[in-house]
């Protein structure tokens, strides 16, 4: 029995580019591709042959690359969109993802890369040029909430304290609090970092000078 070959749509208005790649996809026996050069002209055909991947430009004539992810991922919810561009700035790249994108490669990348991430793509991962996964970490980095900031401002002046050794009187007597007042914050911190020890709050705040 033939092996069914995965169903494509490139939709890439640059001629050349997508000449090329329409035919080196179709030259590979796993892909059965078909190229459009507007979003519009795929749309329209989607309703008559739903492909599984669709490879495809942001910036297009007529509707964008990223309105017609978003379109995609609303009307064909199970088809997977890998966007191939020339664009690597922070905005286009987390506007493609928003939208629904689940794969960024640039258009620099090697043919054996593109087929590599299209099979990648089909078997559930999310593949991405190298500056691009690069891009979207540190986003995430600089985006994700420190835990200390989880705490109150005086949560963290205890949690300090401990850091540099003290110990819950000493604790008391440097704030000016009894040494349940320390105990109870202590006791909150934990909560809050949903951990079991003083060690453990000190490491997952960054606070463990040891």
């Amino acid at each position: 029995m033939e092996k069914q070959k995965i169903r494509l749509a490139l939709i890439e208005d640059h001629a050349d580019f997508r000449e090329s790649l329409h035919f080196l996809l179709n030259s590979d026996e796993k892909f059965d591709c078909i190229s459009f050069a507007n979003a519009e002209e795929a749309l329209k055909n989607f309703k008559v042959r739903v492909p599984e991947i669709v490879v495809m430009d942001i910036n297009l004539p007529g509707i964008s690359g990223i309105e017609c992810t978003r379109t995609i991922r609303e009307s064909y919810p199970g088809v997977q969109v890998m966007m191939c561009t020339v664009y690597e700035d922070d905005e286009k790249i987390f506007e493609a993802l928003k939208a629904g994108a689940n794969g960024y490669l640039l258009k620099r990348a090697a043919i054996n890369e593109i087929f590599e991430s299209i099979l990648l793509l089909y078997s559930g991962g999310s593949p991405m040029s190298p500056v691009i996964a690069r891009k979207v970490v540190a986003s995430l980095q600089t985006k994700m909430p420190s835990e200390s900031n989880k705490l109150s401002s005086r949560e963290n002046e205890i949690l300090d304290l401990i850091s540099e050794g003290c110990r819950i009187k000493e604790i008391a007597e440097k704030l000016f609090i009894s040494v349940n007042t320390v105990r109870t914050h202590i006791r909150h911190i934990y909560e809050k970092l949903q951990v079991q020890s003083r060690i453990e709050a000190l490491n997952k705040t960054g606070k463990n000078r040891f």
